[in-house]
């Protein structure tokens, strides 16, 4: 360490996306756009989910969660994004670092173990259709919810915990638009080789080794529908499709940016925005376009709210 650092860092300064004046702008708009949707979007969903009694299924159920855990993700990182977009020198205290940290890791965690109850509930409803309502009962789903919930907390609290006792002596810039653990390990003015080696285990391992258990059990599902009647393969087929995307597009960069040495590489950044912006404003679009029960419930929702006195012609 050399001794003319050895001073703690208390706040970091984030490089963000880009550094001229006329791109940041153009960003701000185009980003903007993409929370306002993804916000309309996932908060939609949950909100058709809570008022159309049809849809008070486990599936469903889990369905709008996970809306609202994308709505959750998107908001700990676009609204610190798109402020910063229009400042000069965008800052971080290293207290904010360290919650945004976790909050991100926390619901991030949430969603991949949620991704894989809702795997289980499709797996059970189509291999043991008459024993569904038995196995996939309230109490079984809540208590299903509730251990993913569990599950993102220990995992984020471990990322947290390794991080806060890493010595930051400069320097201080974090090539990144929100605080994540491999930005923040480069900065680190002490040996992490170790510490590296925990965190891809932890993230990328696990994530990589969940990905290919849900491509198993959805490979065994599309092998159980061949016998079945095409009507009932048909919408089997489109919810497992709408399933396989989400966790496409959720987990291929979560590998990507966890399950390797934490290095810079030229994609880094772009594949970080499809994580963390774009991915959650796409979630409600896969699940809602193909999905025949959803669309009549929001057509039904809104046809409530067009009878309503309040919105009558005169």
């Amino acid at each position: 360490m050399n001794p003319a650092n050895d001073s703690r860092v208390t706040a970091f300064v984030l490089l963000g996306l880009a550094r001229g004046r006329e791109l940041r702008l153009l960003l701000f708009l185009v980003f903007s756009a993409v929370y306002l949707v993804t916000v309309a979007g996932n908060l939609l969903i949950v909100a058709v989910v809570a008022a159309q009694p049809r849809l008070h299924t486990t599936m469903y159920f889990l369905l709008g969660n996970l809306s609202f855990l994308d709505f959750c993700y998107s908001t700990v990182t676009a609204p610190r994004m798109l402020v910063d977009l229009l400042a000069h020198n965008p800052t971080i205290s290293l207290g904010a670092c360290l919650t945004q940290l976790f909050f991100f890791h926390f619901i991030g965690g949430i969603k991949i173990f949620l991704l894989t109850v809702m795997a289980y509930d499709r797996y059970v409803a189509i291999s043991q259709p008459l024993r569904y309502a038995l196995l996939m009962n309230r109490t079984a789903c809540g208590l299903l919810v509730a251990a993913s919930w569990l599950g993102g907390f220990v995992h984020s609290i471990v990322q947290v915990g390794l991080t806060v006792r890493l010595p930051f002596c400069g320097p201080d810039r974090l090539d990144n638009f929100y605080c994540d653990v491999p930005q923040l390990i480069k900065l680190a003015c002490s040996d992490t080789f170790v510490l590296e080696l925990l965190m891809v285990s932890n993230n990328g391992l696990v994530t990589l080794l969940c990905f290919l258990l849900l491509l198993g059990s959805y490979t065994a599902l599309l092998l159980m529908l061949r016998g079945r009647a095409r009507a009932a393969r048909r919408k089997a087929l489109a919810t497992c499709a709408s399933h396989v995307a989400v966790v496409t597009l959720i987990f291929v960069p979560c590998i990507y940016i966890y399950a390797r040495p934490f290095r810079t590489f030229p994609m880094d950044k772009a594949v970080s925005v499809l994580y963390t912006v774009v991915t959650p404003m796409l979630n409600p679009a896969i699940y809602t376009l193909r999905n025949k029960d959803m669309i009549l419930a929001m057509k039904k929702l809104w046809g409530r709210q067009e009878g309503r006195p309040g919105h009558s012609e005169h």
